[in-house]
């Protein structure tokens, strides 16, 4: 049998990369009141992203040990050999929930082949790590060459992204409260990025005209050879700014391809409506 491939609901997959590939993905929960919620399942994005504009607070879980023992379990008894390519260790416990699942399968399957990898990404940024390691599974790559290579795509996904409002990062800690109401008023919008699996910003910019300028410049500072890759951009609930541009990546950089998703509700109920990130490659994995 092949390598089965897992991920989480927070690498924002299209569903047709999920279908073509056969990917299993486990949901994050996500809580309103006293309802619970599984991600992309019982609760989409675009309701989360609609009652966050009304003034609803979302939180979020992480896949519990149980949700991956379940999984892990079905295919130890099916004698079939899995990769799990995970959520930030940093963002959530989701990673180490599944360690903890994994090591109790085994004591009943000791023979169990699963391999773990802590990509460090978020959203498509992870994403993209799974979709490059499927393409490589559907292609017969031998099992120790899948997971040298979505080691090294973890470690050298770009993740720049940009926040409509900062009064959603307030609530995450990310930002202080006068940051959030200064940017608020003066139309002051973040860069960030994803290192070692931590949120960090790194530039302020007014106004999304300059925001997107920017994106492209360090684009431009960080990828390796972007016109021959496929690259991604994740939104949060706004389409037409993510296609606005995806327009502005063609014409600079002329990528293979441009794929576009919206955010999942477990990473949009932390970055809120708006949201925009590009992820992409700062080197290429050359086997």
């Amino acid at each position: 049998m092949g390598l089965q491939l897992v991920t989480d609901s927070a690498a924002d997959l299209p569903e047709n990369i999920i279908n073509q590939f056969d990917i299993v993905v486990e949901p994050l929960t996500v809580n309103l009141d006293d309802k619970v919620y599984r991600d992309g399942e019982t609760i989409k994005p675009v309701e989360l992203f609609h009652g966050m504009r009304e003034g609803r607070v979302y939180k979020t879980a992480q896949v519990s040990v149980g949700q991956f023992k379940d999984l892990f379990t079905k295919y130890a008894q099916e004698k079939q050999s899995c990769l799990y390519l995970a959520f930030s260790s940093e963002l959530s416990g989701t990673c180490q929930a599944a360690v903890i699942a994994s090591a109790q399968v085994r004591e009943d399957f000791p023979d169990f082949e699963i391999e773990i990898i802590d990509t460090k990404c978020a959203s498509l940024g992870e994403g993209m790590v799974v979709y490059k390691t499927a393409q490589l599974i559907e292609d017969g790559v031998s099992r120790e060459e899948v997971i040298e290579a979505a080691r090294f795509y973890a470690d050298h996904m770009e993740h720049i992204f940009t926040v409509d409002d900062l009064e959603y990062l307030y609530r995450g800690g990310r930002v202080s409260k006068a940051s959030a109401f200064i940017g608020g008023v003066l139309n002051i919008k973040p860069i960030l990025d994803v290192e070692e699996g931590r949120l960090i910003p790194i530039e302020k910019k007014k106004g999304r005209k300059r925001v997107f300028k920017r994106i492209l410049g360090l684009m431009e500072e960080r990828g390796m050879d972007i016109s021959g890759q496929e690259i991604a951009i994740s939104h949060g609930d706004d389409l037409e700014a993510a296609e606005k541009l995806a327009d502005m990546i063609r014409e600079r950089f002329k990528p293979k391809r441009i794929i576009i998703n919206m955010i999942s509700a477990a990473i949009g109920a932390h970055a809120g409506p708006g949201t925009l990130s590009v992820f992409f490659l700062n080197d290429n994995y050359n086997k």
